[in-house]
Protein backbone atom coordinates (compact mmCIF):
# COMPACT_ATOMS: atom_id res chain seq x y z
CA UNK A 1 0.00 0.00 0.00
CA UNK A 2 1.01 3.56 -0.86
CA UNK A 3 2.40 5.69 1.93
CA UNK A 4 0.98 8.87 2.39
CA UNK A 5 3.81 11.59 2.68
CA UNK A 6 2.48 14.30 1.10
CA UNK A 7 0.20 17.25 2.61
CA UNK A 8 -1.60 19.97 0.35
CA UNK A 9 -2.98 22.29 2.43
CA UNK A 10 -5.38 25.05 0.54
CA UNK A 11 -5.07 28.49 1.65
CA UNK A 12 -5.43 30.58 -1.07
CA UNK A 13 -9.30 32.35 -0.18
CA UNK A 14 -9.06 36.01 0.62
CA UNK A 15 -11.38 35.86 3.49
CA UNK A 16 -13.67 38.13 2.69
CA UNK A 17 -15.88 37.41 6.14
CA UNK A 18 -12.88 38.39 7.98
CA UNK A 19 -11.77 41.43 6.57
CA UNK A 20 -11.16 44.04 7.79
CA UNK A 21 -8.83 41.20 9.65
CA UNK A 22 -8.09 39.20 7.11
CA UNK A 23 -7.52 42.14 4.21
CA UNK A 24 -3.89 42.71 6.56
CA UNK A 25 -3.12 39.10 8.05
CA UNK A 26 -4.10 35.53 6.51
CA UNK A 27 -7.05 33.87 8.10
CA UNK A 28 -5.12 30.89 8.51
CA UNK A 29 -2.44 32.90 10.77
CA UNK A 30 -5.19 34.13 13.34
CA UNK A 31 -4.58 33.04 17.06
CA UNK A 32 -6.70 30.30 18.96
CA UNK A 33 -6.14 31.75 22.37
CA UNK A 34 -2.21 31.55 21.39
CA UNK A 35 -1.16 29.35 19.42
CA UNK A 36 -1.89 30.89 15.25
CA UNK A 37 -4.25 28.21 13.35
CA UNK A 38 -1.49 27.45 10.77
CA UNK A 39 1.04 26.11 14.04
CA UNK A 40 -2.50 23.82 14.40
CA UNK A 41 -2.54 22.90 11.26
CA UNK A 42 0.88 22.28 10.52
CA UNK A 43 1.65 19.87 13.58
CA UNK A 44 -1.50 17.83 13.17
CA UNK A 45 0.26 17.11 9.51
CA UNK A 46 3.48 15.78 11.36
CA UNK A 47 1.23 14.29 13.52
CA UNK A 48 0.09 12.16 10.53
CA UNK A 49 3.88 11.31 9.39
CA UNK A 50 4.13 14.25 6.63
CA UNK A 51 7.03 14.57 5.13
CA UNK A 52 6.24 17.46 2.59
CA UNK A 53 3.93 20.23 3.21
CA UNK A 54 2.50 21.80 -0.01
CA UNK A 55 0.87 24.97 1.08
CA UNK A 56 -1.60 26.64 -1.79
CA UNK A 57 -1.82 30.52 -1.72
CA UNK A 58 -3.65 33.38 -3.60
CA UNK A 59 -0.53 35.16 -5.13
CA UNK A 60 -0.81 38.46 -2.75
CA UNK A 61 -0.92 36.10 0.80
CA UNK A 62 2.24 34.83 2.62
CA UNK A 63 2.74 32.70 5.17
CA UNK A 64 6.87 33.24 5.34
CA UNK A 65 6.38 34.54 9.27
CA UNK A 66 4.29 31.78 10.37
CA UNK A 67 6.30 29.01 8.56
CA UNK A 68 9.28 30.26 10.35
CA UNK A 69 11.67 28.66 12.61
CA UNK A 70 11.77 31.68 16.04
CA UNK A 71 13.52 29.28 18.29
CA UNK A 72 15.58 32.44 19.13
CA UNK A 73 12.63 33.42 20.95
CA UNK A 74 12.22 30.54 22.84
CA UNK A 75 14.06 31.43 25.60
CA UNK A 76 12.13 33.98 26.64
CA UNK A 77 9.06 31.87 27.38
CA UNK A 78 11.31 28.68 28.04
CA UNK A 79 8.40 27.05 29.87
CA UNK A 80 6.44 26.76 26.86
CA UNK A 81 6.69 23.71 24.73
CA UNK A 82 9.73 24.11 22.05
CA UNK A 83 8.18 22.63 19.00
CA UNK A 84 5.70 25.67 18.58
CA UNK A 85 8.19 27.78 17.81
CA UNK A 86 9.51 25.68 15.04
CA UNK A 87 6.20 24.10 13.82
CA UNK A 88 7.68 23.00 10.36
CA UNK A 89 10.95 21.63 11.68
CA UNK A 90 11.62 18.31 9.78
CA UNK A 91 8.65 19.10 6.96
CA UNK A 92 9.89 19.90 3.33
CA UNK A 93 7.98 22.96 3.03
CA UNK A 94 6.52 24.18 -0.55
CA UNK A 95 4.50 26.73 -1.47
CA UNK A 96 2.48 26.97 -5.03
CA UNK A 97 0.17 29.93 -6.40
CA UNK A 98 -3.38 29.25 -6.99
CA UNK A 99 -3.49 32.12 -9.33
CA UNK A 100 -7.38 32.56 -9.54
CA UNK A 101 -10.33 31.85 -7.08
CA UNK A 102 -11.53 28.70 -8.48
CA UNK A 103 -12.53 26.70 -5.82
CA UNK A 104 -11.31 23.71 -3.49
CA UNK A 105 -10.21 21.32 -6.66
CA UNK A 106 -8.59 24.04 -8.76
CA UNK A 107 -6.42 25.07 -5.79
CA UNK A 108 -5.30 21.25 -5.31
CA UNK A 109 -4.31 21.06 -9.02
CA UNK A 110 -1.93 23.84 -8.32
CA UNK A 111 0.17 21.38 -6.22
CA UNK A 112 -0.04 18.00 -7.86
CA UNK A 113 2.83 18.24 -10.25
CA UNK A 114 5.05 18.48 -7.03
CA UNK A 115 2.95 15.41 -5.94
CA UNK A 116 3.50 11.49 -6.82
CA UNK A 117 1.21 9.19 -4.88
CA UNK A 118 -1.86 9.68 -2.59
CA UNK A 119 -1.64 13.01 -0.14
CA UNK A 120 -3.58 14.78 2.77
CA UNK A 121 -5.57 17.64 1.89
CA UNK A 122 -6.32 19.96 4.78
CA UNK A 123 -8.50 23.16 4.34
CA UNK A 124 -6.76 25.68 5.94
CA UNK A 125 -10.00 27.32 7.55
CA UNK A 126 -11.14 24.17 9.28
CA UNK A 127 -9.59 23.21 12.44
CA UNK A 128 -10.18 19.61 14.04
CA UNK A 129 -8.89 19.64 17.59
CA UNK A 130 -9.18 16.20 19.81
CA UNK A 131 -6.99 17.49 22.36
CA UNK A 132 -6.89 20.82 23.93
CA UNK A 133 -3.78 20.90 25.73
CA UNK A 134 -1.60 23.86 27.14
CA UNK A 135 1.17 25.67 24.92
CA UNK A 136 3.18 24.23 27.90
CA UNK A 137 2.67 20.53 26.95
CA UNK A 138 1.10 20.93 23.01
CA UNK A 139 -0.21 17.51 21.89
CA UNK A 140 -1.62 17.86 17.83
CA UNK A 141 -5.05 16.66 16.87
CA UNK A 142 -4.93 13.22 15.33
CA UNK A 143 -7.84 13.66 13.13
CA UNK A 144 -5.51 13.83 9.75
CA UNK A 145 -3.36 10.68 11.08
CA UNK A 146 -6.65 8.61 11.40
CA UNK A 147 -7.86 9.39 7.83
CA UNK A 148 -4.47 8.52 7.04
CA UNK A 149 -4.44 5.23 8.87
CA UNK A 150 -7.41 4.09 7.48
CA UNK A 151 -6.32 5.08 3.56
CA UNK A 152 -3.71 2.63 4.42
CA UNK A 153 -6.08 -0.25 5.49
CA UNK A 154 -8.16 -0.16 2.59
CA UNK A 155 -6.37 2.05 -0.35
CA UNK A 156 -9.70 4.25 -1.72
CA UNK A 157 -10.32 7.62 -1.63
CA UNK A 158 -11.04 8.80 2.08
CA UNK A 159 -12.69 11.90 3.66
CA UNK A 160 -13.57 13.22 7.00
CA UNK A 161 -16.63 13.47 8.56
CA UNK A 162 -18.16 15.36 11.39
CA UNK A 163 -21.98 14.79 12.49
CA UNK A 164 -23.89 18.09 12.44
CA UNK A 165 -27.00 19.69 13.96
CA UNK A 166 -29.59 18.95 12.11
CA UNK A 167 -30.47 22.56 11.60
CA UNK A 168 -27.06 23.02 10.36
CA UNK A 169 -27.37 20.20 7.16
CA UNK A 170 -28.02 22.93 4.52
CA UNK A 171 -23.98 24.46 5.25
CA UNK A 172 -22.03 21.47 4.31
CA UNK A 173 -21.89 18.43 2.34
CA UNK A 174 -23.77 15.68 3.33
CA UNK A 175 -23.34 12.42 3.06
CA UNK A 176 -25.26 8.90 3.62
CA UNK A 177 -23.22 5.61 4.18
CA UNK A 178 -23.48 2.11 4.24
CA UNK A 179 -21.00 0.81 6.88
CA UNK A 180 -17.53 2.94 6.19
CA UNK A 181 -18.36 3.14 2.35
CA UNK A 182 -19.94 6.78 1.24
CA UNK A 183 -23.48 6.32 -0.89
CA UNK A 184 -24.84 9.55 -1.25
CA UNK A 185 -23.62 12.94 -1.31
CA UNK A 186 -25.69 15.88 -1.21
CA UNK A 187 -24.39 19.63 -1.38
CA UNK A 188 -26.31 21.80 1.41
CA UNK A 189 -29.44 19.56 1.33
CA UNK A 190 -32.54 20.94 3.50
CA UNK A 191 -33.21 19.00 6.44
CA UNK A 192 -35.55 16.88 5.98
CA UNK A 193 -33.80 15.92 2.38
CA UNK A 194 -30.58 15.13 4.09
CA UNK A 195 -29.37 11.30 3.95
CA UNK A 196 -27.82 11.80 7.18
CA UNK A 197 -25.99 14.96 9.61
CA UNK A 198 -22.50 13.70 8.58
CA UNK A 199 -20.92 16.63 6.92
CA UNK A 200 -17.87 16.75 4.93
CA UNK A 201 -15.57 18.97 7.49
CA UNK A 202 -12.21 19.88 5.11
CA UNK A 203 -9.84 16.75 5.59
CA UNK A 204 -9.10 14.13 2.83
CA UNK A 205 -6.96 11.75 1.78
CA UNK A 206 -6.88 10.98 -2.20
CA UNK A 207 -5.73 8.71 -4.32
CA UNK A 208 -2.55 9.05 -6.72
CA UNK A 209 -4.51 9.33 -9.66
CA UNK A 210 -6.75 12.44 -8.65
CA UNK A 211 -4.59 14.69 -10.95
CA UNK A 212 -5.83 12.95 -13.66
CA UNK A 213 -9.33 12.86 -12.95
CA UNK A 214 -9.14 16.50 -12.59
CA UNK A 215 -8.81 16.52 -15.88
CA UNK A 216 -11.94 14.97 -16.65
CA UNK A 217 -13.61 17.20 -14.05
CA UNK A 218 -12.93 20.35 -14.41
CA UNK A 219 -13.62 23.72 -12.92
CA UNK A 220 -14.88 24.70 -16.21
CA UNK A 221 -17.34 22.38 -15.94
CA UNK A 222 -18.41 21.70 -12.06
CA UNK A 223 -17.31 25.45 -10.81
CA UNK A 224 -17.08 25.34 -7.27
CA UNK A 225 -17.87 22.23 -6.60
CA UNK A 226 -15.40 20.22 -8.86
CA UNK A 227 -14.10 18.79 -5.38
CA UNK A 228 -17.79 17.50 -4.94
CA UNK A 229 -17.97 16.06 -8.61
CA UNK A 230 -14.21 14.23 -8.11
CA UNK A 231 -15.47 12.38 -4.73
CA UNK A 232 -18.91 11.22 -6.43
CA UNK A 233 -17.05 9.55 -9.54
CA UNK A 234 -15.06 7.70 -6.60
CA UNK A 235 -18.19 7.16 -4.82
CA UNK A 236 -20.00 5.65 -7.71
CA UNK A 237 -17.33 3.41 -7.85
CA UNK A 238 -17.69 2.17 -4.90
CA UNK A 239 -14.05 3.41 -3.27
CA UNK A 240 -15.09 6.01 -0.88
CA UNK A 241 -14.57 5.97 2.46
CA UNK A 242 -15.79 8.19 5.45
CA UNK A 243 -14.21 8.56 8.41
CA UNK A 244 -16.16 10.02 11.40
CA UNK A 245 -14.16 12.20 13.69
CA UNK A 246 -16.06 11.80 16.65
CA UNK A 247 -15.09 13.66 20.34
CA UNK A 248 -13.39 16.08 17.98
CA UNK A 249 -14.77 20.14 18.45
CA UNK A 250 -14.66 21.93 14.61
CA UNK A 251 -13.35 25.16 14.71
CA UNK A 252 -13.69 27.41 11.42
CA UNK A 253 -11.91 30.78 11.18
CA UNK A 254 -13.77 31.86 7.93
CA UNK A 255 -16.57 33.99 9.97
CA UNK A 256 -15.73 36.23 13.12
CA UNK A 257 -18.43 35.02 15.30
CA UNK A 258 -17.67 31.36 14.25
CA UNK A 259 -14.06 31.90 15.21
CA UNK A 260 -15.46 33.92 19.03
CA UNK A 261 -16.99 30.89 19.52
CA UNK A 262 -13.86 28.70 18.71
CA UNK A 263 -11.67 30.78 21.16
CA UNK A 264 -14.40 30.45 24.00
CA UNK A 265 -14.99 27.02 23.77
CA UNK A 266 -11.34 25.90 23.78
CA UNK A 267 -10.45 28.21 26.53
CA UNK A 268 -13.02 26.03 28.64
CA UNK A 269 -11.38 22.94 27.27
CA UNK A 270 -7.84 23.65 28.30
CA UNK A 271 -6.96 23.03 31.97
CA UNK A 272 -4.64 25.80 32.17
CA UNK A 273 -8.03 28.51 31.28
CA UNK A 274 -11.19 26.27 32.11
CA UNK A 275 -11.34 27.58 35.85
CA UNK A 276 -11.09 31.34 35.46
CA UNK A 277 -12.93 31.30 32.14
CA UNK A 278 -16.02 29.74 33.18
CA UNK A 279 -15.78 31.85 36.36
CA UNK A 280 -15.52 35.22 34.27
CA UNK A 281 -18.64 34.14 31.87
CA UNK A 282 -20.73 33.61 34.65
CA UNK A 283 -20.36 36.35 36.34
CA UNK A 284 -20.52 38.18 33.26
CA UNK A 285 -23.77 36.34 31.87
CA UNK A 286 -25.01 37.18 35.59
CA UNK A 287 -24.94 40.97 35.40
Amino acid sequence: MDVVRDAVLVAAGLGTRMFPTSAFSPKESLPLVDVPLLTHLVMEAKEANIERLHVVVSPTKSFAPWLSDRRDLHALQAHLDETLFHATDGLEVHVHIQHEPKGVGNAIEAALDAIDGPFLVMLGDNLLMDTHASVEAYAPSTASKRLVEAYVRHGEATVGLMEVAEDDVQKYGIVGMDGQRIVSMTEKPSPEDAPSRLALCGRYVFPANTQDLLKTYTYEAHGDLQSIALQQHWMKEGALYGVVLDQTQWYDSGAPLLWLKAQVDHALRRADYSDDMRAWLEERLND
